[in-house]
């Protein structure tokens, strides 16, 4: 089964909140880290698959694919977590 654009934008914002989780579980283990090593990582983790999603949700409305309401819903929830962790990681320490 293929998945459209618009659905894979969703999951990516699904693993962006399950890999805050984990980030989250194991917070300890990285207090032992610099402080740019937890910024790159969490850039890493946490902003770039919101970045693929938005660009999953976009692609997927300039395909015209079916169910653009799933598309943007994904550019939506991906930017708002994407924006709001680049400003944690520009604002912090």
């Amino acid at each position: 089964m293929e998945l459209n654009l618009g659905v894979k934008s969703i999951i990516c914002f699904v693993f962006s909140v399950l890999l805050l989780v984990l980030i989250t579980l194991f917070d300890a283990l990285l207090s032992g880290l610099s402080t740019v090593t937890e910024r790159v990582i969490s850039l890493l983790l946490l902003v770039l698959p919101g970045i693929v999603g938005v660009a999953y949700g976009i692609l997927s409305i300039i395909r015209k694919e079916l169910r653009t309401w799933v598309a943007i819903l994904g550019i939506f929830l991906n930017a708002l977590f994407a924006l709001f962790h680049l400003f944690v990681i520009s604002f912090a320490g």
